[in-house]
């Protein structure tokens, strides 16, 4: 009894040291406060003890305290029948023994011999918990979490907190947001405080918070609500009607909200993959309204251009590791590769079989059908079946969060990248001698040659321009998508419905239909699934042709006439 009344005396002292009585230098008083509990034999004097840490600044105290819960802590007894904790060294020898730290001051623990003590876990004699005492271990942990230096850490665990409704937790958020000077973070400790104030049995209370969580818009908070909902109105003597009304409303709000930015974020992909489709499809629009040929590998030279972004990567990884300003200039350079490899593809294809088959559609369509096939083979033996991996550069990685709607930073550079492309099409058809070409030709390509245009040049430079836009569209697609020997396949079917649908030949109709194309199946997609996304749209453009079938926006031009 006398023992047990001297041990008390000193969880007194050390827990009046805790809240603020006594002070010692360093974290010295912290490790006696947790050595104390380690060795005590009082099981509700452990959880005080453990309970009065979570302020504790010295971060051996979490190392500490987890090793415990784990069955990692340690006690070795000295020749006088004192019992050390200790931790075990993270460096092992051969044998897979480790030195013995003292928890006190981190220093070895010295056999009788003076040499310092190494010994394998299994040699070692583990500090004995409880399961009480390991709940109040993880709880202590987690609410030092709270405190933690990252924020994203921070928000996490006061998040995983406030669903607990833990009413014990809100002297800590109420102290943290005090003090806490991130947005995010704050937010998390104001609806955790809602979050447990919910489970209150003051009906005000309760009300005020499921009110607070509904102006909030907590996504985070359905689940609890919806639960909630169903118990108050199986019970309504209990809860009252103001907790269901209360309810009802913050709910409809939250939902009602989690809808919108449901429909923006599917929006905001769909935008970004109306820009690589527009790339994609209008070299497409140029070549097709210039020569009339249907080129069924467009799709595969958009795949030379994404497998161009991953050897240019490979590149800068091995010339400058997988970090670094070398390696996030990779991309850049990546798009100048691709549109030149491409390029020299669509050239090569244009020479080698599509000056042949010039006014023959049927031959052309089958001939650059099997130079697809040829392509795919090619790559799927070089680079194999399964897709590779395009990384982003750093200031392509991440994203930020507007309204709760993800807006991906590469997502963002695609869509700029788009409009960027339009720009410099535009300035090329409209504002040099090779535009002025273009448009001579595909108006009137008799008139343009008798005139002195060289049709087989225009024709030459007009493909290998396409190409390279489909290789750049094929590197951005390689941001946010897979790459891999079927790429073109998965997209250049959209292409060609873009060409048609927007009028073939015409810019300002491919963006058009690049936009309603893209964003279309992008939200029709999570209501209808990917394949009968697709059907609905590609029924709707056939229906939208029925009525309308030069398209968008129609080009007068003498050679599709006839």
């Amino acid at each position: 009894m006398c023992a047990r009344r001297l041990f008390r005396c000193l969880v007194r002292w050390l827990t009046a040291f805790l809240a603020g009585g006594i002070t010692l230098h360093g974290g010295l008083a912290e490790r006696q406060a947790l050595i104390a509990a380690i060795l005590s034999e009082d099981g509700d004097a452990q959880v005080e003890l453990v309970q009065k840490l979570v302020e504790a600044p010295d971060p051996v105290i979490d190392s500490t305290l987890t090793a415990w819960r784990g069955g990692s802590l340690y006690l070795h007894e000295a020749a006088d029948g004192t019992k050390i904790p200790f931790l075990l060294s993270s460096s092992t020898d051969a044998e897979g023994r480790a030195r013995a730290l003292r928890l006190l001051d981190d220093q070895p623990i010295a056999d009788e011999k003076g040499v310092a003590l190494q010994l394998a876990p299994a040699e070692a004699t583990a500090a004995d918990t409880s399961s009480k005492l390991r709940k109040i271990i993880k709880t202590t942990l987690d609410l030092r979490a709270i405190r933690d230096p990252n924020p994203q850490s921070r928000r996490d665990a006061v998040t995983k907190l406030g669903q607990e409704q833990n009413v014990t937790y809100l002297p800590h958020f109420e102290a943290r947001l005090a003090t806490e000077k991130e947005p995010e973070v704050r937010r998390a400790l104001e609806e955790s405080i809602a979050q447990t104030q919910v489970a209150s049995a003051d009906g005000a209370v309760r009300v005020q918070a499921i009110k607070r969580l509904g102006e909030m818009h907590s996504i985070v908070s359905l689940n609890l609500l919806q639960t909630l909902e169903k118990e108050a109105k199986s019970q309504p003597d209990r809860y009252g009607k103001e907790t269901v009304t209360a309810l009802h409303d913050s709910i409809l709000a939250i939902e009602n909200y989690l809808r919108v930015g449901n429909l923006f974020g599917t929006a905001f992909r769909g935008l970004s993959l109306s820009a690589v489709l527009l790339v994609a499809s209008l070299g497409l629009a140029i070549t097709f309204g210039l020569m009339g040929v249907i080129n069924m590998a467009h799709g595969e030279v958009m795949m030379v251009g994404a497998y161009a972004a991953f050897v240019t990567q490979n590149i800068f990884e091995s010339w400058f590791g997988r970090s670094g300003r070398g390696f996030d200039c990779y991309f850049l350079v990546a798009l100048a590769v691709a549109f030149v490899s491409a390029g020299l593809v669509g050239l090569l294809l244009e020479r080698g079989i599509i000056r042949f088959l010039y006014k023959r559609p049927l031959e052309s369509m089958l001939a650059t059908w099997g130079v697809s096939l040829v392509l795919q083979q090619i790559f799927r033996h070089i680079f194999g079946a399964a897709n590779v991996q395009v990384n982003s550069p750093s200031w392509m990685s991440g994203s930020f969060v507007v309204s709760d709607v993800l807006l991906a930073y590469n997502r963002i550079f695609v869509i700029g990248f788009a409009v960027f492309i339009v720009f410099a099409t535009y300035l090329l058809l409209t504002r040099t001698s090779l535009g002025l070409q273009i448009r001579a030709v595909m108006q009137n390509r008799a008139m343009a040659s008798a005139l002195g245009v060289r049709t087989d040049r225009v024709n030459l430079m007009t493909f290998g321009y396409g190409s390279g836009l489909a290789g750049m569209a094929g590197a951005c697609l390689s941001q946010i998508g897979n790459v891999g020997p079927g790429l073109g396949q998965n997209y250049i079917v959209d292409c060609f419905m873009i060409v048609v649908l927007g009028g073939v030949g015409n810019v300002a109709g491919t963006v058009s239909a690049s936009l309603g194309v893209g964003v279309t199946d992008q939200i029709l997609q999570p209501w209808l699934g990917a394949v009968m996304g697709k059907i609905t749209v590609l029924a709707a453009i056939i229906l939208f042709l029925q009525w309308r079938p030069a398209g968008l926006f129609v080009t007068r031009s003498r050679s599709l006439e006839g």
